[in-house]
């Protein structure tokens, strides 16, 4: 039985992920110097979806350089996060699972952004394949997709399976993975020191491989055209256009 993502993220991972990925301002920088290098700002229907928004690393560059941002995760948690970070900001949070297409449908996004680790939450390779269909159709005409996530294909052996993300002083948090045929199981270990004490929790959950040839054909297969794909430090970045017409490419 595989193991509950959501449940992973609220009762554990939120309240950890902002500090583990390097603290929120940073990673928003980061993100916005992406955004800034590819000239991906508000042209034609000024609007953008963020998949697996979190706690907003993508939703807070895309808004404050003009887009109205539509947020989707399934995690209240962290969306609480980005609501208090989003005020004054043009950003519609909507609590839901992305594979739930028609909880962001008729949008008509010249942007969609599915970042960070999310592909590889899906479950299954279809559900990959159905959410770049999805998003294809959602797209307007010249809109662009743009994915990041990990390429988990590669398998660690022995104690490079132990992957120290953070610390500081009272917190420790680790990452072990354990390899299967379609899906790389994740332990997320924290340490955490109260009263001179350390109590250690642990909770895990899957992601799913995604080969690169495999995103590859799913996006051209929908009807994109690949115009940025590049692989760095075991991060997969791919931005893909929605052709004028179809038929033409």
């Amino acid at each position: 039985m595989k193991t509950d993502v959501k449940s992973h993220y609220e009762n554990h991972l939120s309240n950890y992920y902002s500090w583990i990925s390097g603290g929120f301002d940073p990673r928003a920088e980061e993100n916005q110097k992406f955004f800034e290098k590819h000239k991906i700002k508000p042209e034609t229907s000024k609007v953008a979806i963020d998949l697996g928004a979190g706690s907003g690393f993508q939703s807070i560059p895309l808004a404050r350089s003009g887009f109205k941002v539509i947020a989707v995760d399934f995690s209240k948690k962290l969306l609480n996060e980005l609501k208090s970070k989003s005020k004054n900001l043009n950003v519609e949070i909507l609590e839901n699972d992305i594979l739930n297409f028609n909880s962001y449908s008729n949008r008509n996004p010249e942007l969609i952004v599915c970042m960070g680790d999310t592909l590889t939450h899906l479950g299954t390779l279809k559900s990959v394949s159905d959410l770049i269909k999805n998003c294809y159709n959602e797209l307007s005409e010249n809109g662009r997709l743009v994915l990041t996530f990990r390429d988990l294909t590669k398998e660690l052996q022995g104690e490079e399976r132990f992957i120290p993300v953070r610390s500081e002083d009272d917190r420790i948090f680790i990452c072990f993975l354990e390899y299967h045929i379609e899906y790389v199981k994740v332990f997320d270990i924290v340490y955490e020191k109260e009263n001179r004490k350390w109590n250690q929790k642990i909770s895990s959950y899957e992601k799913i491989k995604i080969p690169q040839e495999t995103i590859k054909q799913y996006i051209k297969e929908a009807g994109f055209d690949i115009g940025f794909f590049v692989v760095k430090n075991g991060l997969i970045t791919l931005i893909a256009k929605k052709p004028a017409y179809e038929g033409e490419k």
